[in-house]
């Protein structure tokens, strides 16, 4: 029997508003060709389904709807499951993949600021950043997902790409493993390791009214007001979040201003149900700590608050966003779903990202950069259960659409007159002109890229031997059309419109009520590359070749347990990725990295005063069919072999509790040779939590210590794919906030 998801409305999700504008692009008709098959098809399964009422309700999940939010887990830290791509928000145990939903309760008591914070709770995800920004970036079983291409309830490209502050969270989805086939191909080309959903606030039955004050070490204050009401007998919501932060950071002379602005409704029905969100987020940070670039060795690492950046470096982004989702049940088993949403981005950057000689002397440049950006993304599906005899199916069908309009421009100074500093003892150095190589017009960004992905995926999740048994087989045509053009005169360049079909074999075997096993084959896409001029000053023999998008290919298996109150999962996984390499005077496909590893976690609250939330995750990351042979077995850049995350709360009263935290992540290669590496790195925080009753209210007054050590450590290397970049683990934090809820 299905267990539907209970129509608490203080569990409810959303999803995403159209865009104005859109202009059709050559891949439309085919579109329209797929969305006209959809309709089609909904009609068919709609007198296939009548034609055999009534029946049993079938499949065990969560229900598979795209609104509401499967409820919290015991302990309140996760949920007991999340969306799980184009199949909805499903259960922990009836999925046959892994993934934590992390929820509003631990972002809020761990004072979160940012999406990177919630997920170093995660043992199968470290920290990084993008190459040449700012852009938070978390790596996954080793592989990169870009900030481009986390989600928004589904929705790609919608939310800000830097930097997603907490505050316009419900919850932090991470699904692990490749996910073309449920997702559609991420935008950005990133997302083999896994993909991470974002689910915006909702409005719950008890009105809030909550004002947040807080501090962090040097001088940098948060406000937050955060208000949700319901309305006409419960059946619509809205949530307001406004979030301010400004002041000098725990990293020296590190300045951060940060505004957040969101609005979240609902309506609930008892056969419609539609969610919409708008947001606007300004971030800037001046004086930003750089990634540093080993030239030989990995330098020693600086006293930790130390910031080597310029001063009159800075970084920012604004970004407005919209999205809305609804969902109709035709029948009791069927339901159609449809979704869109858009961003308006803007950037500009001034950074001197150095290179690091072994004793720390830094040589840099300057590098200007200005961007703008459009994106529109649209999701429409069906969703229908039905029985054939014995066979019980839920059969999903979902077509997808993206486009993204980037313009930018940027200026460097002389690479033969950098400008020199030291790792240890910064000196601050006059801006250099920015004037020896410019792209474009800086105060007028052109067009210099344009996306447009278009994909159809239809998938059966069969449930056998008494509902015991789920198997899903499914396959989605995936089409990228990808376009480059000059800066400045915005002149096509170069680009591609190629497809393919990526398919999926997946299981779970319900052994007991505690126990499942699971397996699946699922394929990940990646963007085409294009063949370079020239490698190490030697010209290719195919410059300029536009490579058609290659798959990769993962298997994976485990087990999950679930007593009620404590649950874990094991799994195996390998995943292997085409790579680029020089065969002679020819750029090829023909190399391979493969990841293998086996990922241990666990959660809950076994025992009333003890929660637990972490595990350990085993990588063997390797190289092969590199060129020459030369490199064949060496490591994969930047990926340790292994990570492990532990964090424990002890509730002493019923308002009082202690938190702890353990991060330890081991040695890294700082290149592909592995002649270079950094030191693995263990960091402890600590929290404290106490409500304080103040007549009928409370107040929630907090205290936490990143880094409680104060440890100095290199904290990843890379992030973007062939780049060995440092990033500096953050100093000894303090950060101390005061909720009040009226």
């Amino acid at each position: 029997m299905t267990h539907r998801q209970p129509s608490d409305l203080s569990a409810i999700s959303p999803h995403v508003p159209a865009r104005e504008g859109y202009r059709p692009h050559a891949g439309t008709r085919r579109r329209t060709v797929w969305l006209g098959a959809l309709s089609a098809l909904v009609t068919s399964v709609t007198f296939a389904a009548d034609a055999t009422a009534p029946l049993e309700e079938i499949i065990v999940t969560a229900g598979g709807s795209q609104v509401t939010l499967p409820e919290d887990y015991a302990g309140g830290q996760i949920a007991r499951g999340g969306r799980v791509g184009m199949f909805g928000n499903l259960d922990i145990m009836d999925t046959p993949f892994t993934g934590t939903a992390y929820t509003a309760a631990l972002i809020q008591d761990q004072q979160a600021r940012s999406v990177a914070d919630v997920l170093q709770n995660d043992p199968t995800v470290r920290i990084s950043r993008g190459f040449g920004n700012f852009q938070e970036l978390y790596v996954m079983r080793g592989f990169p997902i870009y900030s481009d291409d986390i989600t928004y309830n589904g929705i790609y490209g919608i939310l800000p790409r830097q930097y997603v502050a907490a505050e316009l969270l419900e919850r932090v989805e991470v699904f692990r493993g490749a996910n073309t086939f449920l997702n559609g191909a991420a935008p950005g080309g990133t997302g083999l390791g896994g993909a991470l959903n974002m689910v915006p606030k909702r409005a719950g039955l008890e009105p809030l009214t909550r004002f947040t004050l807080g501090y962090e070490n040097a001088s940098a204050i948060h406000g937050a007001l955060d208000v949700g009401r319901r309305f006409a007998n419960d059946s619509t919501g809205v949530r307001i979040n406004l979030a301010r932060r400004d002041g000098e950071t725990s990293v020296s002379d590190q300045e951060r201003e940060l505004s957040v602005a969101a609005i979240g409704m609902d309506f609930q029905g008892e056969q419609f149900r539609l969610s919409a969100d708008m947001g606007y987020q300004d971030h800037r940070i001046d004086a930003p700590r750089p990634n540093v670039t080993p030239l030989s060795s990995i330098p020693a690492a600086p006293e930790a608050s130390t910031n080597f950046a310029q001063p009159w470096t800075y970084t920012r982004e604004k970004q407005v966003f919209a999205v809305a989702r609804g969902e109709y049940d035709i029948t009791s088993r069927i339901s159609l779903w449809a979704a869109a949403g858009m961003r308006r981005g803007e950037e500009s950057n001034v950074l001197a990202n150095p290179d690091a000689q072994s004793d720390g002397s830094l040589s840099s440049i300057r590098f200007d950069n200005e961007r703008e950006e459009d994106v529109f993304s649209a999701d429409v599906g069906l969703r229908a259960e039905f029985r054939t005899g014995s066979v019980g199916h839920r059969l999903v069908v979902s077509a997808s659409t993206l486009s993204t309009d980037n313009r930018n421009a940027y200026a460097m100074s002389d690479f033969n007159t950098p400008f020199i500093s030291d790792l240890h003892r910064p000196v601050a150095r006059p801006a250099p002109v920015p004037d020896a190589f410019v792209g474009g017009d800086l105060s007028d960004p052109r067009a210099t890229s344009k996306t447009r992905t278009a994909s159809l995926a239809i998938a059966d999740m069969i449930s056998l031997a008494n509902d015991h048994l789920l198997v899903t087989l499914g396959a989605r045509h995936q089409s990228i059309d990808t376009r480059s053009h000059a800066y400045g005169t915005a002149a096509f360049l170069s680009g591609y419109d190629e497809s393919r079909i990526t398919p999926a074999l997946a299981a779970v075997l319900r052994v007991s009520d505690q126990w499942s096993w699971y397996a699946n084959y699922v394929e990940g896409l990646m963007p085409g590359e294009v063949a370079p001029a020239t490698t190490n000053d030697r010209p290719l023999s195919n410059a300029g070749e536009i490579f058609k998008p290659y798959r990769a290919k993962q298997y994976e298996t485990g087990v999950k347990y679930d007593r009620g109150d404590l649950g874990a999962t094991l799994s195996a996984f390998q995943t292997t990725q085409p790579r680029s390499r020089i065969v002679g005077d020819v750029f090829a496909i023909s190399g391979e990295q493969r990841n293998r590893g086996l990922e241990l976690s666990a959660y809950g609250q076994p025992i009333p005063e003890l929660k637990i939330l972490g595990g350990v995750t085993l990588l063997e990351a390797q190289q092969h069919r590199t060129q020459d042979g030369l490199l064949d077995g060496n490591r994969a850049l930047g990926v340790p072999d292994l990570q492990a995350t532990v964090n424990i709360e002890w509730s002493l009263t019923e308002t009082f509790s202690l938190e702890g935290r353990v991060v330890h992540t081991s040695s890294q290669y700082a290149n592909e040779a592995n002649t270079i590496r950094v030191d693995a790195w263990t960091r402890a925080d600590a929290g404290v939590r106490y409500q304080m009753p103040m007549g009928e209210r409370s107040v929630a007054l907090r205290a936490r210590v990143e880094n409680l050590t104060d440890r100095r450590y290199w904290a990843s290397v890379g992030g973007t794919p062939g780049a060995n970049y440092l990033i500096l683990g953050a100093p000894r934090t303090f950060l101390m906030s005061a909720s009040l809820d009226f």
